[in-house]
């Protein structure tokens, strides 16, 4: 799912020193997140971060720069799945849901339009 959120991020590199940095969480889903940051960090590390009744624990699968910032894959450890019960973000956006409102607000106009063609 879309949302946007700030989260307060923490990783280690590869020689054990910690870092920290304020991430953009981009999307979610129970599985993982992409987070958007101003700095990379190296694929295989261990990130987390505390949310709103939830805590995300996970390892870097992909980090790549675009023309805004690092954008940066986290696979959720398996105690870390995301539960929209648990935690929702700021900005939440479903775009399955989305979708099937338009089509379902496009196929009763089209319900119509057609209901009046035969009364015409």
């Amino acid at each position: 799912m879309l949302c946007a959120d700030m989260v307060e991020i923490r990783w280690k590199d590869r020689s054990g020193r910690q870092h920290k940095a304020t991430a953009l969480l981009e999307d979610i889903s129970t599985s993982g997140a992409c987070l958007q940051l101003e700095t990379p960090i190296p694929l295989g590390a261990e990130i987390a971060w505390d949310a709103t009744e939830q805590f995300f624990a996970g390892y870097v699968r992909y980090c790549v720069y675009r023309e805004i910032g690092y954008f940066v894959g986290v696979e959720f450890s398996r105690s870390s799945r995301w539960s929209q019960l648990t935690y929702k973000p700021r900005h939440l956006l479903d775009l399955e849901k989305l979708v099937a409102a338009v089509k379902k607000k496009a196929g009763s106009k089209g319900a119509v339009s057609a209901a009046n063609r035969l009364r015409g």
